[in-house]
């Protein structure tokens, strides 16, 4: 076997899923890496989830909206961070319902990605975004995942 036949795969488009965990935050950085290395597409997801908000909460438009307002000023400084970094082509998508279902059933076809990126780390309590989700997704997923901790 040649050199070249064992360079690792390369990725052209790459998902990465945010929130504002730690764990989540070294996802990113991990993912812009790659990216760049790569010269890969990158598309940065973030979901919106109902379960966070109380029944008046999530029946209350104007807040489901405050709330995906500050959710898209969060993942369009993402957005901002990746493209100062250097990667040529970056989106932004956001989601809503349950983050593991939401970026497996919805979000991976609509962008079709050949590699998903995420956190690992499950948050205490009731805002434990992508963390109890990572296996789910690295399971059901039709894409390579890999869960950066």
């Amino acid at each position: 076997m040649s050199m070249s036949e064992m360079n690792p795969k390369k990725f052209k488009h790459i998902l990465v899923g945010v929130d504002d965990s730690p764990d989540a935050q070294l996802a990113f950085r991990y993912a812009m890496n790659r990216a760049k290395d790569d010269d890969a597409e990158m598309t940065i997801t973030s979901i919106l989830e109902s379960d966070d908000m109380n029944v008046y909460q999530a029946l209350n438009k104007d807040f489901v909206h405050g709330q995906r307002g500050q959710l898209e000023k969060h993942i369009l400084g993402y957005r901002d961070l990746a493209l100062r970094f250097g990667i040529k082509n970056v989106n932004v998508i956001i989601g809503e319902g349950d983050p593991g279902e939401t970026i497996v059933k919805q979000i991976i076809p609509q962008v079709k990605p050949d590699l998903l990126i995420v956190g690992s780390l499950s948050k205490k309590g009731i805002r434990k975004r992508f963390g109890s989700q990572a296996a789910y997704m690295a399971k059901y997923a039709p894409i390579s995942v890999l869960v950066i901790r």
